[in-house]
């Protein structure tokens, strides 16, 4: 198979039983390893797809761990994974926005394995710009930084924006986004490596929010204050950037960032989750074509090194996206 910007891919026959990077009890990044499953059937509203990608997230983490168990009580063997892209290779009888052989995106779980079963209202079609490697890491994390953007801090034309945490797999669709809407944009990222890229992805100004003159920094950048932050991590260094929101200014920050940030008079803070949804793809499918989006990646993996994946998680100072590449482009 392609990946290829066309709007269908010619379709596999479907095997029986798959390989899936599963845990068999909650632990560390060598729980994971390659299982044989049976392939999914899809159920009425669902479609089948045949995944190339699938994102790598410090939630998928959490699942593995079992610090975060969204379904309840788990099913052993559990496999992670919450977004990826690939094919449409069958749909259930319910199903009619998509075809066999269409190149999709989507939201769910169980995305490390060669085939996952997803609501069709939590899929939609590639949009043009990202082939099926970017898409794979463009999910969660997409619908994350654009809903933070456009429905969190409904960010305008020539405000000033502070995007704290520039660098990594939300952050940096963030700043595109931002750019998107004609915004001024500032953000925070450490090291040579994350500032080049936070710069090439269309950041007017990059500070390192641990430095010593990273106040001064951003008097001088805002001296009239920021409109608003995306807060993509916690703690003290974004405590003191929140000195600089103007009267009437707003925070928005995703559900789960730790410390949260701490209130403060005459500041809006929204909390909020980067939802899925048939309406919520369409705006992200839209919002990536108008922004030409770049999607870093990090690293990528083989499903059979899912462990790996997870332990590179780990180390930290991740640019971009960790991903995994089940099948070749």
């Amino acid at each position: 198979m392609t990946t290829t910007r066309t709007s269908k891919t010619a379709t596999p026959a479907i095997p029986t039983t798959m390989k899936a990077a599963a845990i068999d009890k909650f632990g560390p990044p060598d729980n994971l390893k390659l299982h044989t499953l049976p392939v999914p059937k899809p159920k009425p509203g669902e479609v089948l797809i045949a995944l190339h990608a699938a994102g790598v997230g410090v939630w998928d983490a959490s699942v593995r761990d079992g610090s975060w168990r969204p379904g309840g009580r788990p099913k052993f063997p559990l496999v992670p994974g919450t977004d990826g892209a690939g094919v449409v290779v069958a749909k259930g009888t319910r199903v009619r926005r998509f075809n066999l052989g269409d190149r999709v995106y989507a939201s769910g779980s169980g995305f490390y394995a060669e085939y996952v079963a997803v609501d069709a209202e939590d899929v939609a079609k590639v949009p043009k710009p990202l082939d099926l490697l970017q898409a794979g890491a463009a999910v969660v994390t997409g619908l994350t930084a654009l809903e933070g953007i456009d429905d969190a801090l409904r960010l305008r034309r020539r405000q000033t924006i502070l995007i704290y945490g520039a660098s990594g797999a939300v952050g940096t669709l963030a700043v595109q986004f931002a750019r998107r809407r004609g915004a001024r944009v500032l953000a925070t990222a450490s090291g040579k490596d994350a500032t080049t890229l936070v710069r090439r992805l269309g950041a007017d100004a990059v500070i390192d929010a641990r430095g010593d003159d990273a106040a001064g920094q951003l008097r001088s950048l805002a001296p009239d204050g920021i409109d608003a932050i995306l807060a993509l991590a916690g703690g003290k260094e974004l405590e003191r950037c929140l000195d600089f929101v103007r009267a009437d200014g707003r925070v928005a920050y995703p559900n789960g960032i730790e410390p949260e940030p701490k209130r403060r008079r005459k500041i809006r803070f929204i909390a909020y989750d980067g939802e899925p949804g048939h309406a919520h793809f369409a705006h992200l499918n839209r919002a990536t074509t108008q922004a030409r989006l770049r999607v870093p990646i990090a690293a990528s993996y083989p499903l059979a090194q899912a462990a790996q994946a997870h332990k590179r998680l780990e180390q930290g100072h991740v640019l971009g996206r960790i991903e995994l590449k089940i099948r070749a482009a």
